[in-house]
Parts: structure tokens; sequence; C-alpha cells
């Protein structure tokens, strides 16, 4: 008797080589994470694929839940909602008939069969006769098209089973999340940075993200969007933790020490410095920031270069060459968009000068910050730092915080 499974394709694994079952074992882990409590019996290894195995008394409904979340996670190019049934005629040509008839109106179809192995005695051509006969026999008013046809039924023969479908969509592709190290994602409640922070995600790294608030000289209603947002990605398994700092009472200060016009590259340098201290104690291999070139003030060239040099490791800018049209389209298909354009004030309009410098000389970057004692400031930033964590496999929490900050772990709740 056939049952419900979900067959997991994937592309970049699959090249490699013989570190292929290491990234095979880590979506594995991945996807076991993000579909806990959800009714899925295994996540398996199966020849050139990864097989979930529903529960068999999960209804339709529950079953496109584990479909959309398999495809939301890094690491599958492709995910199928297939019967599963023994090498018998009998049962994957009637399997084959039932899925074409629940896929919807069609009026054309074809048959494409694939062997992984040889343990059945017909070759692939030899299926495609055998399906498409059956299913022609009982779809004698459909037609059979060899292009462009409306539907495709798959018939896969693996490791002495085989896998019946239409339906089929791709995922998002890319590296099983804990495969490449670990990121800080300079992270606000715009629309920028989680795009930035989701093309990290799905490259592989695990994603710590950091917010700057303006408490206490604003509200504290852009922590609760960042939270949101990690919550909306939160299907891709990536992000480890948030940590928030409460931003304004520096900003303010900085603001009272510094020139108007350089307030936005002294608060900058402040974030990239206070992010490279945090990175030491996650072992983090790089900062992450949604900055697009020329977007705003602080993302010229030279601002940019005053800024970097603040940074002891990589910053990485995956929108740097990206329109602002761009950007929101792949955030509205994330479904981060609506949250980030919910009103909030954050300290990223926090004293705000009216005519922030745009090409500053690093020379005057220098005397101005050294014109503060950026270090206390840093110092009393760590000690205001809060943080929750959310739901990575692959995420290992530093020990450090546990030991200076134990009051600190419930100061972020839903």
């Amino acid at each position: 008797m056939a049952a419900f499974v979900c067959l997991v394709h994937y592309h970049e694994i699959g090249l490699k080589g013989n570190n292929r079952s290491t990234f095979e074992h880590k979506l594995i882990d991945n996807l076991r994470a993000t579909l806990k409590g959800l009714p899925v019996s295994s996540v398996e290894r199966i020849s050139g694929h990864l097989l979930v195995r529903l529960a068999p008394a999960a209804d339709y409904d529950a079953a496109m839940t584990v479909y959309g979340r398999i495809r939301q996670t890094p690491g599958v190019a492709r995910v199928s909602f297939a019967r599963c049934c023994e090498v018998s005629s009998e049962q994957y040509c009637e399997a084959a008939y039932l899925e074409l008839a629940a896929s919807g109106d069609f009026e054309s179809f074809k048959v494409d069969s694939r062997r992984s192995n040889t343990n059945i005695a017909l070759n692939s051509l030899d299926l495609n006769r055998e399906v498409g006969s059956y299913l022609c026999e009982r779809f004698p008013d459909k037609v059979v098209r060899m292009k462009g046809q409306d539907r495709t039924v798959h018939v896969y023969v693996i490791q002495g089973s085989v896998y019946v479908y239409v339906k089929t969509d791709e995922g998002v592709g890319g590296l099983p999340v804990g495969s490449a190290g670990k990121v800080i994602s300079l992270l606000s409640s715009g629309i920028d940075s989680p795009v930035a922070s989701w093309r990290m995600l799905r490259r592989g790294a695990i994603v710590v993200g950091l917010h700057f608030s303006g408490r206490p000289q604003t509200s504290d209603t852009s922590e609760w969007l960042v939270q949101d947002i990690i919550e909306k990605l939160s299907p891709a398994g990536g992000f480890g933790r948030l940590y928030v700092v409460p931003f304004g009472d520096i900003q303010r200060r900085i603001a009272r020490a510094v020139p108007d016009d350089l307030r936005i590259i002294m608060y900058r340098r402040m974030m990239f410095s206070f992010a490279c201290r945090l990175s030491a104690i996650e072992h983090a291999k790089a900062l992450v920031t949604g900055e697009s070139l020329g977007q705003v003030a602080s993302q010229t060239l030279e601002n940019i270069m005053a800024v970097d040099e603040m940074s002891t490791i990589p910053v990485f800018r995956p929108l740097i060459g990206s329109d602002k049209r761009e950007i929101m389209a792949e955030a509205e298909r994330l479904g981060t968009l609506e949250i980030s354009n919910q009103k909030a004030a954050d300290c990223c309009t926090l004293f705000m000068p009216r005519s922030p410098e745009t090409h500053v000389r690093l020379s005057e970057a220098h005397e101005v910050w050294d014109s503060f004692d950026h270090e206390a400031m840093l110092d009393e930033m760590m000690d205001l730092l809060e943080y929750r964590s959310f739901n990575c496999p692959s995420y290992v929490a530093p020990k450090q915080f546990h030991e200076i900050h134990p009051e600190l772990a419930p100061a972020l709740k839903l």
C-alpha cells in the first residue's frame, strides 16, 4: 500500500564530493529541527535524495505544512509530495493514476520515469510506456504530450521502492545552515538587513542577530519587530540568537560630543566595534549588513571605508549592488516587508543630523573618534546587553554570557 512522503532533492550538496555526507547529515538535522512537532515519522537518506516520511495519521493540511516547511529550508533545491510504493506494476500504476487525478483539471500529461539502480527489469522507457498506457486507459479523453504538457507524472525507482508524484516545487536552494560557520548580522527592523541575513542563511551561515535599539530614548517597538522578523524567517532554522543593545543614551552622548555631520559615522563605528567584540565571544567569522552602495549618506564608498576600518573580521554586504525595488521584492517574497513597513522609532532615526557628511576624510574621522571615550561606552554597552535564543540546531551559545549575565536570558520574550 502506498504511503505519503516528501522527497527532498538537493543540488549544491550533490557536488561536494567526499564531503557530501557531512552536508547531507547537516540538512537532515535542520529538517528534523524545523519539522519538530509536525506529523513526521522519520527523516532519512536515500540514494541522491532525502526522504521525509509522514506519519500515517497526517491529514492533507498537516502534510502541506510539512511540505511548506521543507521548501523554506536552505539546502533544499526541490521538494516533491509523493506516494511511496513497492516495485509492483499494479501499485505504481495505480499510484500514478491517483496522483494525476488529484492534481486538478488538466488536458495533457506525460510520464517521466527514472531509475537510480537496476533492481527492476524495466528500463526508463519501458516504465514510461507501461505507466503511460495505464493512464491513457483511465483518462481516455486526455492527450499525451512530450512538450508543453499540463501535468508531468514522475516515477522514480530508488533503492527498492517507487516514488510517484505530480506535485513538485522549488525550494530555496543554497547550503544547509551550519555548514558555513557563524556570522553577526547588524539587524534592524527595516527592509534591508533581514534580506541580507536571509541571503547568508541560504549560503549555510548561522546568523546571530545584533539589534541596536533606541531605548531608553525611544520605545522598544523596534525590538519586537525584529523578533517578528526572525520568527518569520525561523522555519529556515538559521537564527541562533538575537542580541539587543539599548543604544539611545550612548547615541545622545555621542551627539553632544561630536560635530553634527559626523554623528552617523561615529554611531556606526561604535556599532562595528561592538559587533567585533561580540564576534570574539560568539566565535563568529564575519559581520553582515544590509547596506546598498549609495542608498543613504552612510553608504558612500568613503563612509563605508571609515566604518569598515573598525572591523577586525570581514564585512559582508549581500545587497551592495541591489537597488531598493529588488530588495523590497525579495522582502515581500520572504514575508518580512509588511513587518518592516510598520513605523517604529529606533536608533537609525535618533539624533540624526540635518546634513550628514557623505564623503568623510579618514583623518577627520580619526580625530573625532579620539575626542570621546568610546572604550568606556563599549564596556557599558556590553553590560547592558540582552538576548534571546532561537531554534537553531547548529547554534552553540557562548558560556561567557551564562556566567556574566545570567539574569538576561529571559530579558526578551514573545
